[in-house]
């Protein structure tokens, strides 16, 4: 593609030559058929050496070689990467797939070898699941929604009930909601309700190995990195940020636009606010977590100042 043809489509500017663009790459690795970008200060400083055919920069980028200017340089790159690497066609069903009878796939649906789709599932134009994805009964997948390999949808939540002897099941009979453009990394699962719904809104993205229980309620556009697992029962609003192997209690409520950072603890039915990031066991905001940080790390000369007073005095 000609760095012409890309910055016209990426509604953005082109300085400098027209060159051919044929891939991208890293800034520190890229060559003179390459696409790369600047997003920072520091990648900034390493682009005077980048051997890039082609930057794309932020506006004040000081330019002096081809460069694609644009107001977000990294979205715009992203943007350039689908260009610069076309899908490959959308290959349907594949003969492997086991699909009940009663489930309804919408037109254009991709399913990979060997996933199952359960009974009355429903799964909407677009949607894309990749191979040995599992959905059982009463599963729904929104339009362009893509799940990766291993993914388990509609498995039955994690209840029991103490009888005085044993535990005995309490049966899972209420379903799984995924909304529209969502999209589920590799071996995550996601648990069928105990009654009612457990839904997962618009435009969310769920890292590999995340595992939501049952009746959580994720709401539109949040984010979960790697590993991270919410037991029954968790709300959590729009736009939530939420860092890798982070553990939830059950009932937790995660405010709109909260931020948690990685490997946090949130106790049971506790309220994360938004406004200011929490982090630790148990999670708290960023400035007392730091603060008591600090706090722990003073201990040991306190212990050495103790171990000395302690100490009797010489005699004369």
């Amino acid at each position: 593609m000609r760095a012409i043809e890309l910055a016209a489509s990426l509604g953005c500017t082109l300085e400098g030559e027209d060159v051919e663009l044929t891939a991208a790459a890293p800034l520190e690795t890229a060559s003179t058929a390459e696409l790369s970008f600047v997003a920072n200060a520091k990648a900034s400083a390493a682009a005077a050496d980048s051997g890039a055919g082609c930057l794309i920069v932020p506006l004040e980028f000081s330019a002096g070689r081809t460069v694609i200017r644009s107001t977000n340089p990294r979205a715009s790159f992203a943007q350039a990467l689908t260009l610069l690497y076309p899908a490959p066609p959308r290959s349907g069903i594949h003969p492997t797939a086991i699909i009940d009878e009663t489930a309804e796939v919408a037109p254009g649906v991709e399913i990979g070898a060997y996933t199952v789709v359960g009974a009355r599932c429903r799964i909407g134009e677009g949607a894309t699941l990749h191979s040995r994805v599992t959905l059982y009964a009463d599963v729904s997948v929104g339009p362009r929604t893509i799940i990766h390999s291993g993914a388990v949808l509609g498995a039955d939540g994690f209840g029991f009930q103490w009888t005085g002897e044993q535990y005995q099941k309490f049966p899972q009979v209420g379903r799984v909601e995924i909304g529209s453009d969502v999209e589920i990394g590799a071996n995550c699962t996601v648990d069928r309700a105990a009654l009612g719904v457990t839904r997962i809104g618009d435009g969310t993205k769920l890292d590999n190995m995340v595992h939501i229980a049952h009746n959580c309620q994720l709401g539109r556009h949040v984010v979960i990195a790697a590993q991270t697992g919410m037991a029954g029962g968790c709300a959590v609003g729009d736009r939530a940020v939420i860092g890798g192997q982070v553990g939830f209690g059950e009932k937790v409520r995660v405010e709109p636009g909260a931020i948690i950072g990685s490997g946090a603890g949130i106790l049971s039915n506790k309220i994360v606010r938004a406004g200011e990031p929490v982090w630790g066991t148990p999670a708290r905001p960023l400035r007392r977590y730091l603060r008591d940080l600090g706090e722990v790390s003073r201990l040991s000369s306190l212990r050495q100042q103790v171990a000395a007073l302690k100490r009797p005095e010489p005699r004369p």
